[in-house]
């Protein structure tokens, strides 16, 4: 019999509790063992939990932080192993479930109800003239993805989405693929988080990475937190800042929202962690208004400025600022005028506040600053992160032990394929490289990110879409305009090991195509295979599959980019796809001889600790930029207009969620549990606007020239936030962030600086809009 299906926003049970002030603990491991035990079993369950990030393991499918030299036995955090279950679940997706599931049935489903249906087992097509997924045999999906490319006027008229979770091998023969094809149209997940990470440190740094390692964080004098949750987005980096803790450094959290991981932390290895109270982690919160971090940052440089002008030669590092800087007299002279009262305004903080974090700062001769997308989706998030580095130059904070600027990646390999060329605007040298290798000349012209990609769609400019992995509709901003364009696609096919609502919003004709996840063993001709990732700190190591595959009929992402490729180019290349395929060293060795740093790739991911890829900041403080060092820059201070009686809305996630995956209905550290219908909210706020906790509202956001977007008949939380600032759950929140509302120079969704007000409904509305992020106004 066909499900019940929950609908969208439909939580009756939503109860609302107390925030929590500690994070992890024994609590964490109760959860965990329980919820992994009772869905896989006892002997599954440990034989995955004692493999995840082991040496000769599989990587975690999770975050990309990185895993320490000396690792523990049980090397996994909670959400970790949530991970671990919710992919390697024994559940699947039987063939009955198609023809009790039409398409129309699961247009209101929840992404909880999706992924909770299981795995994806065989691979399945709907027709244009059909409302129902039909199975399909692998060399007939195949043809088809090459009849549908092959037929286009232009092949930029296909887009190739990639989502983080693939691995190195995979991602560089997918853009192998595309290349020979004939396009860049080469969107992925880097383009809605930490594009404007790389934007702005590849220009002043001339890298667009980590310059830390993680050993790093145990010998910082201070680490400044920026714009994350790492208690609920990468628990296992609070045992690196409770190693800062431990050794004598101090930490500072800059964030609207207090978050449980940065107030204290029970390690769950450590005896204090489970039996004791833990570790205090954060010895002050700045609780910064939305948008207000660029002000911060020049106010703090600003004072160390101040300082060295106060006693000249004390404050500064002279010797690096001559022969490592260029810029510095632009920089200062631009901070000459800075308004305080701007500043306060911009960032909500009080003078004494940015004083304390100025002081800490000069105090510190080792300094780490470490943010996610709490930074990188603001509309002056480049500019943003180049004050950052604007901050760590002025005291050398850059190419030594215990300091450098440190962006955390939400994806496992989100980092790593753009390593392998996962990127619309690839540079000359790689394209060069690529060439002499395949010996065919690639497309120089640029392709579309996520956001060009879904407007192409929207004129008809894309008519295919591919997607390897992820969940790019769920994922991305404007959710009705983004649903609007798939659907206008002639063409769409996704891999995927699970269902999302990408599966569910398609193109006229549409595929699935189920792959292994990365707790599955990967035979191919010549034996077992394994692939490799690399984390935020640039570390390259091997994933090893531990369990067998959940069904004789899905196939490896390898397989799967290969077949598309046999299918699509035919005998138009010299490109040996099957030889590829059948043995992924063959891969290692074309990436050895195209990339830099992977000369031995096939010898050095064999070490059991994988090796480390070169890092001209860290390394050897060299720059690749235009001058030929760091280079400082000068940003404008502009404050986030926001007019009386709205608040500036964040989306952020739950602690049971991954990116889009949704493990369940709780946020414990939040107090949210059974629902996410819900909106925070400072208090104060709520008197001023004559709400109160518990009033249901319509969130209405207001983007200039355009209607206003609804997410409807949301819960008020009454939540310490900052003032002015308010949040709401991704991605239901993606409906209220406009397509056209971008970060200057990365073109990345601004979903941290969202205009909204507050629209009480009445009992009689709030039963009618319970599909609330598919409705606007």
């Amino acid at each position: 019999m066909s499900q019940q299906i929950p609908q969208h926003a439909e939580y009756p049970d939503l109860e609302v509790g107390t925030p929590k002030r500690e994070a992890v603990g024994a609590e964490a491991i109760v959860r965990t063992l329980d919820t992994t035990v009772r869905a896989l079993g006892p002997a599954r369950a440990a034989r995955l939990l004692l493999d995840i990030n082991q040496k000769d393991g599989f990587d975690c499918m999770s975050c990309a932080w990185p895993d320490p030299g000396d690792r523990n036995k049980l090397e996994f955090c909670e959400n970790g192993a949530k991970a671990v279950t919710w992919e390697a679940t024994p559940m699947k997706v039987e063939r009955s479930f198609w023809a009790e599931h039409p398409l129309s049935s699961l247009q209101d489903a929840t992404e909880y109800w999706l992924g909770q249906q299981g795995r994806l087992i065989e691979p399945v097509y709907k027709s244009a003239d059909s409302d129902v997924y039909e199975p399909i045999g692998w060399d007939a999906a195949f043809d088809l993805i090459g009849e549908r490319l092959r037929a286009l006027e232009s092949p930029d008229e296909a887009a190739f989405y990639t989502s983080g979770r693939t691995a190195n091998e995979t991602a560089f023969l997918y853009q192998l693929f595309v290349r020979a094809f004939g396009t860049n149209n080469l969107p992925d997940c880097s383009n809605m988080c930490h594009e404007s990470t790389g934007t702005a440190m590849g220009e002043v740094l001339g890298v667009g990475k980590s310059t830390v390692t993680y050993d790093d964080f145990g010998k910082a004098e201070l680490v400044i937190v920026m714009g994350q949750n790492p208690g609920t987005n990468h628990p296992r980096m609070l045992t690196a800042l409770e190693e800062t803790k431990r050794n004598g450094g101090s930490i500072v959290a800059v964030n609207p929202l207090p978050e449980a991981g940065l107030i204290r932390y029970r390690n769950p290895q450590k005896v204090r962690g489970v039996v004791g109270k833990g570790t205090p982690i954060a010895d002050r919160h700045l609780q910064i208004r939305s948008g207000g971090d660029l002000a911060l940052l020049q106010a703090v440089s600003k004072r160390v400025l101040d300082a060295e002008a106060a006693a000249p030669g004390t404050v500064l590092d002279h010797a690096f600022l001559d022969e490592h800087t260029a810029g510095y007299e632009a920089f200062a002279a631009g901070l000459a005028d800075l308004d305080e009262a701007e500043v306060l305004a911009a960032t909500g903080l009080t003078s004494e506040e940015i004083d304390d974090l100025a002081a800490r700062y000069i105090k510190a001769d080792r300094v780490i600053i470490t943010w996610a997308m709490g930074l990188t989706q603001q509309r002056r998030a480049v500019d943003t992160i180049k004050e950052i580095v604007n901050l760590l130059l002025l005291r050398g904070n850059i190419g030594k032990p215990g300091a450098g600027a440190s962006p955390i990646r939400g994806h496992s390999n989100v980092q790593g394929d753009r390593t392998m060329g996962i990127w619309e605007k690839m540079p000359d040298v790689f394209m060069n490289a690529l060439a002499r290798e395949f010996s065919f000349e690639p497309p120089r012209k640029h392709g579309f990110d996520s956001v060009q990609t879904l407007q192409a769609m929207r004129e008809g400019r894309v008519k295919v879409f591919i997607a390897l992995g992820g969940n790019f509709v769920g994922a991305i901003s404007d959710t009705m305009a983004a649903e609007s364009a798939m659907r206008g696609a002639d063409f769409t096919v996704q891999i995927s090991t699970k269902l999302n609502r990408s599966h569910v919003v398609t193109g006229k004709e549409a595929l699935i195509l189920p792959t292994l996840g990365r707790t599955e063993v990967d035979l191919q001709e010549t034996g077992p295979q394994f692939v490799s990732v690399e984390d935020t700190v640039c570390a390259v190591h091997a994933s090893h599959g531990s369990i067998p595959p959940i069904s004789d009929e899905v196939r490896s992402e390898i397989a799967i980019v290969a077949g598309m490729a046999r299918a699509t180019l035919g005998d138009s290349t010299a490109i040996d796809w099957t030889g590829m395929e059948r043995d992924y060293d063959v891969i290692r060795d074309h990436i050895s001889r195209v990339i830099p740093g992977f000369e031995r790739y096939n010898e050095d991911v064999r070490r059991r600790d994988g090796f480390v890829l070169p890092n001209g900041p860290r390394d050897s403080r060299t720059w690749r930029t235009a001058t030929g060092k760091a280079q400082f820059s000068v940003n404008e201070l502009e404050a986030i207009e926001c007019p009386p009686g709205r608040l500036i809305l964040q989306t952020l996630r739950s602690h049971d969620q991954f990116n889009t995956t949704v493990y369940s209905l709780n946020d414990r550290y939040r107090g949210i549990k059974k629902g996410r219908d819900v909106v925070f909210v400072n208090p104060d706020d709520l008197s001023e606007l004559g709400l109160a906790d518990g009033d249901r509202v319509d969130v209405v956001s207001e983007w200039t020239g355009e209607p206003d977007r609804v997410l409807p008949n949301q819960r008020i939380v009454a939540y310490p936030t900052a003032r002015g600032c308010a949040a709401a759950y991704f991605p239901e929140a993606n409906v209220l962030v406009s397509l056209s509302s971008t970060a200057i120079g990365s073109n990345t969704p601004v979903s941290k600086a969202v205009i909204v007000r507050l629209e009480p409904v009445s009992e009689k509305s709030a039963t009618v809009e319970t599909v609330g992020t598919r409705m606007t106004r």
